[in-house]
């Protein structure tokens, strides 16, 4: 199971390539993609997926029961990681070092981004014969670098400091001779040829993003943790879809991972965009039957959780501190930050027991701010019965976050069981 996450997370560097794996892998587990600008013919029990934007997708089981008496099990998570995107006129030549002015997405942990080996990939969208297309791209191997600057010329750099994202963050791509200019956009179309054997074509546009090339990895004396970039939430895609897989197919089942979560998720193929609603809609196009069908379902969104950190422990309330490797945490606010309630609470609860995984509980201090997810986005979309949960993890929006070896078994366990639930709540 951890080589085939490692695998994921290795070939999903953005949330392009994250939704072209997973749609990879569910065309050779036997489903069908739909194209949303053509009719839809669905086939009792079918097993479909759709993308939009290619960077979001649904997986569809549609199961053996009318969708009105036994609804859905959805799962959502999101494609997106915190990252630094590039600009659209990127080129800045200083001191003889050509570098590439970047934007800040989502909320970056910053000082871990220096000294890193990066590399650069996402969607080049170009002209070729009078025709429009589009092309993913991977540079794979380390193209650029954020170095530090000395503590020689910064005495105080052990003390924090607050990095300014313009002056601070452009990588460092090669260094010129002379006089010499270079054009990203050139550079751009150089790789599409060499990945996808494309010429004579002008590059007109690109969504990339750099991300550090070290390997995902096993950490500590006994195996214990995973480390990797875009754990958050590539982690709760990958389970997402082996529970999906790995389900009986009986009961109507939907998996979700959506684009733009880590800046709010309000675009056209967002969680706070049109995007599931108009998916179900089509297969129950009937208004009273979509309505019944969403009051019998369940979503469960999930999405890493903070683990308490042993540096750091008055960060966390003391009786809410989840542990690495102890299972799936299910996440509460009373501000709705989170879905959860209750009752969704207790059946998640309740799954887990009869599974013998493990849970957990997180409620951030009450003196202190919280983050969401897609689950009170989609529940206030859908009406949907909501819960959010995730994995415990240290370092979340860093270059490099940690998990639980183990919960990637418990959250894959109670996941795949959530799937071939009989009953959900009454």
């Amino acid at each position: 199971m951890h080589s085939a996450l490692f695998e994921f997370l290795t070939q999903s560097p953005t949330p392009f390539h994250a939704t072209q794996s997973l749609a990879s892998t569910l065309t050779t587990a036997g489903f069908t993609e739909l194209n949303e600008r053509e009719p839809w013919q669905l086939e009792p029990a079918g097993q479909y997926f759709v993308r939009r934007n290619d960077s979001s997708i649904i997986a569809l089981r549609l199961g053996q029961r009318p969708l009105t008496e036994q609804g859905l099990r959805v799962i959502g998570a999101h494609t997106d990681s915190p990252c630094l995107k590039v600009k659209p006129q990127p080129e800045i030549n200083s001191q003889g070092y050509w570098q590439l002015g970047v934007e800040v997405y989502g909320g970056v942990l910053l000082l871990p981004w220096f000294d890193r080996d990066l590399s650069l990939a996402g969607r080049v969208t170009f002209i070729q014969d009078g025709q429009l297309q589009s092309r993913l791209i991977d540079f794979k191997t380390p193209i650029a670098v954020i170095p530090s600057l000395a503590i020689h010329l910064n005495r105080e750099a052990n003390k924090g400091w607050e990095v300014n994202a313009q002056k601070e963050l452009p990588p460092v791509l090669t260094q010129l001779s002379g006089q010499e200019e270079k054009d990203f956009r050139a550079l751009l179309a150089v790789q599409l040829h060499h990945e996808h054997g494309l010429q004579n074509i002008q590059v007109l546009d690109y969504e990339l993003s750099f991300y550090d090339t070290q390997a995902p990895a096993h950490i500590g004396l006994q195996q214990d943790f995973i480390a990797s970039a875009r754990l958050d939430n590539l982690l709760s895609c990958f389970v997402g879809l082996d529970a999906l897989l790995s389900a009986d197919g009986q009961q109507a089942s939907v998996l979700v991972c959506t684009d733009h979560e880590e800046i709010g998720s309000s675009s056209a193929c967002g969680a706070d965009g049109p995007f599931l609603k108009q998916v179900l809609r089509r297969i129950l196009p009937n208004e009273e039957d979509f309505n019944r069908c969403i009051q019998r379902s369940l979503l469960v969104s999930a999405d890493n959780a903070h683990g308490i950190h042993p540096n750091y422990a008055d960060k966390h309330d003391s009786n809410h501190g989840p542990l690495l490797n102890q299972g799936p945490v299910i996440k509460v606010n009373s501000n709705q930050r989170y879905a959860t309630n209750s009752e969704t609470a207790a059946f998640f609860r309740h799954l887990c027991q009869q599974h013998n995984v493990p849970v957990q509980s997180f409620v951030t201090r009450s003196d202190m701010g919280c983050g969401s997810t897609i689950g009170p986005i989609t529940a206030s979309k859908l009406g949907i019965n909501t819960i959010d949960i995730g994995a415990a993890t240290f370092a979340m929006h860093s270059i490099r976050e940690l998990a639980g070896t183990q919960d990637v078994v418990h959250l894959t366990k109670v996941m795949t069981a959530f799937y071939n639930s009989v009953e959900l709540l009454s």
